[in-house]
């Protein structure tokens, strides 16, 4: 189709751009050239030429008549510039010089369908051509070819935009499989790893299966060895036991024959020999008569002739009788003597077998124990009721007898007998120590169960205590635990012999004020002492259980001193928990009603305990709460063991007949604890209460 490259020249010719198939704009084969012919004026650059399109539509035209005719050449384009659109020659050849008689009819048949290829209608090039003449004579030929322009630059920018974008669709392309690359290889790479992990782990498991095999092949062979020898040893063991029989029966034959022929050779002998024995032992009798009958004699003579003599002489019968009475008077002296030291340095140097602990300095007990005697020695007197919680009134009551004991002390007047009772675990021992030191005094702790059990030597034992006591400088508290145990009533009570005759020598001892010791009486049951006994007290203490106020107190105390003072020194597996202290020991001290001060100090032992045994060593508030608990059920169930007997002569505890569960504070999350029931009565062990 060179007409239309003819119709492009002139165009090119009349400077316009022409755009290409290829999508770019050439101007003579080129990408967007200068225009050959400069513009000489802004009108004369705008003129459109139409004659191309009028030569293009006479030349379309005359190509469809000539297609009608069946022309076999085709349409001359020479004046377009253009060549045979078919390549075969020049214009105004044919393509045969010969006629159509010697041609078969399929050429012809295929020369007629290639000229079918130019049957076109040409008047859409007329139309053009003459929608070209009419824009050259319009006067609006300016502003359509600037539209033009304008509407191909706008395709080109487009086009160049498809370019860009297309690139980068490249680019992301190539990004993309870049990266399904590399998630490919990530791929590969797991899934080797995976198949060696797992050829290690089946080639481990391979491993571990032969090594038990071997085991259990190396444990059969043990077995099978040990069977062996043990059959071996059994075999040895019988062979052996059968020969020591064999060897026990031959000898015992042997044994037996022959003492059956000593005994026949020895009763032979009896029988050949019998006069010769007889005769001798005649000999012998006679001659032990003879020296019995001698010895008496020399000895009568010997005792006469002295008796004559001292009888006839004064001086030695006088002589006689000094020295055997020297004799008497020398065993006696030196058995009274011996006695006299014994007691001198048990009480100097020792302390009495009743005498469980004591604050008195003894020789012996320096020798066992010098640390505990050097802290002996620092300790200085202190305030009575230090670390000892109790009542206001108790407090105030117990401060007056502590001053009047020591300013007793000091004017070395003659002391007061105390009886201290109540619940135990309510401070009676503590404060009787605390009593002693801040006085000035030595104490001296005895247990009333100890006594009972000397039977006889309990009257001796108990003058050795008041011996000793007496023989104190700087004077000496005694104080007696359990009294109760031995100080029985004699008239209600039915009391052993032993035990009557020791509560004797106890009054008898008593029966006095003394200025050397005082004595302080502990009981839980003070109505069981004899009347002798309470006409000797001079002050009566009944301590009872603390109230709501004095058990914050114990519990502030204890949790101190278990917990916050340990886990404040750093070196102990201890720690607490971040809570609120004092308004946990607030709510506990509601909750532990009824409870003893040493039933809390044990609950303080506990929650150290429970921060020892726990992973960490903390102790949290949870834990603290169920160590609680755990006291509270406890404590329900020591009540309800007590018998009717113990729960009528107790004189500082009365029993609820309202039935009670152990909450904790709203605050708390833990659940409500009810107290145990008893499994013979089928109800709920009501908690007693202070009276």
């Amino acid at each position: 189709m060179s007409w239309l490259f003819g119709i492009k020249k002139d165009m090119k010719d009349q400077n316009f751009d022409v755009v290409v198939p290829g999508g770019g704009e050439s101007t003579g084969g080129q990408e967007r050239q200068t225009p050959r012919k400069p513009m000489k004026s802004e009108s004369e650059g705008y003129k459109f030429d139409s004659s191309a399109l009028e030569r293009a539509a006479a030349a379309a035209k005359e190509l469809e008549r000539s297609s009608k005719r069946n022309d076999p050449p085709p349409p001359d384009f020479g004046g377009l510039g253009g060549g045979d659109p078919l390549g075969g020659g020049p214009s105004g050849s044919s393509g045969g010089g010969s006629s159509g008689g010697d041609r078969s009819a399929a050429e012809e048949k295929a020369r007629k369908t290639a000229m079918e290829a130019y049957r076109f209608d040409s008047s859409a090039l007329e139309r053009a051509a003459a929608a070209a003449k009419d824009l050259e004579k319009s006067k609006h030929a300016k502003e359509a070819l600037e539209l033009s322009k304008l509407q191909e630059q706008t395709k080109q920018t487009e086009m160049m935009a498809k370019v860009k974008e297309y690139e980068a669709h490249i680019e992301s392309s190539k990004v993309e499989q870049k990266r399904a690359f590399e998630e490919e290889r990530r791929k590969t790479l797991a899934e080797e790893t995976k198949q060696h992990q797992q050829r290690a782990q089946y080639q481990d498991q391979l491993s571990r299966k032969r090594y038990e095999e071997q085991l259990v092949q190396q444990q059969r062979m043990n077995e099978e060895n040990l069977r062996k020898q043990e059959e071996s040893v059994a075999k040895q063991e019988a062979m052996r036991k059968a020969t020591i029989e064999h060897e026990m029966e031959v000898r015992s034959k042997l044994e037996a024959k022959k003492l059956e022929a000593e005994m026949m050779a020895k009763a032979k002998a009896d029988r050949e020999n019998q006069d010769l024995f007889l005769e001798q032992l005649r000999l012998k009798a006679a001659e032990n008569r003879t020296t019995v009958l001698e010895s008496i004699k020399t000895a009568g003579s010997v005792i006469g002739s002295g008796l004559h003599s001292l009888l006839t002489d004064w001086d030695k019968t006088l002589t006689a009788v000094g020295g055997l009475s020297l004799l008497a008077l020398g065993v006696y002296s030196a058995k009274n003597t011996t006695a006299l030291g014994a007691r001198f340095v048990e009480a100097r140097l020792g302390k009495p077998a009743l005498v469980r602990e004591t604050s008195r300095f003894s020789l012996l007990e320096s020798l066992k124990h010098p640390v505990v005697t050097v802290k002996k020695f620092q300790t200085k007197p202190s305030d009575a009721l230090a670390g000892v919680i109790l009542e206001p009134k108790l407090e105030e009551r117990l401060r007056d007898v502590a001053i009047a004991t020591k300013n007793t002390k000091q004017n070395r007047g003659m002391y007061r007998n105390i009886l201290m009772y109540g619940p135990p675990g309510t401070g009676k021992t503590m404060f009787a120590k605390k009593l002693a030191t801040h006085s000035g005094l030595d104490y001296a702790i005895l247990t009333g169960g100890d006594i009972s059990p000397l039977g006889g030597d309990a009257v001796t034992a108990m003058h050795k205590v008041f011996d000793w006591a007496e023989t104190s400088r700087k004077g000496l508290l005694l104080f007696i635990d359990e009294a109760d145990a031995f100080l029985r009533k004699r008239s209600s009570e039915t009391i052993s012999e032993s035990l009557r005759a020791t509560l004797n020598a106890f009054l008898y001892r008593t029966g006095e004020q003394s200025n050397k010791f005082m004595l302080v009486l502990a009981s839980n049951t003070p109505e069981q002492f004899d009347w002798a006994v309470n006409d000797r007290l001079d002050e009566m203490v009944e301590f009872t259980l603390p109230g709501k106020d004095e058990r914050e107190r114990l519990l502030r105390l204890y949790f101190d001193k278990f917990v916050l003072e340990p886990a404040s020194q750093g070196h102990r597996r201890l720690k607490v928990e971040q809570f609120d202290f004092g308004q946990f020991c607030t709510e506990m001290a509601t909750l532990t009603e009824g409870m003893s001060g040493r039933e809390i100090a044990k609950l303080g032992v506990a929650w150290q305990a429970a921060a020892y045994s726990s992973a960490d060593g903390v102790l949290t508030k949870q834990m603290a709460e169920d160590k609680v608990r755990q006291a509270l059920v406890q404590h329900s169930q020591k009540v309800e063991w007590q018998s009717e007997a113990e729960r009528r002569e107790s004189k500082s505890l009365t029993y609820s007949n309202k039935e009670t569960t152990y909450a904790l504070p709203k605050s708390s999350q833990s659940p409500a604890i009810e107290p145990p029931t008893s499994p013979s009565l089928g109800k709920k062990t009501p908690p007693y209460i202070r009276r």
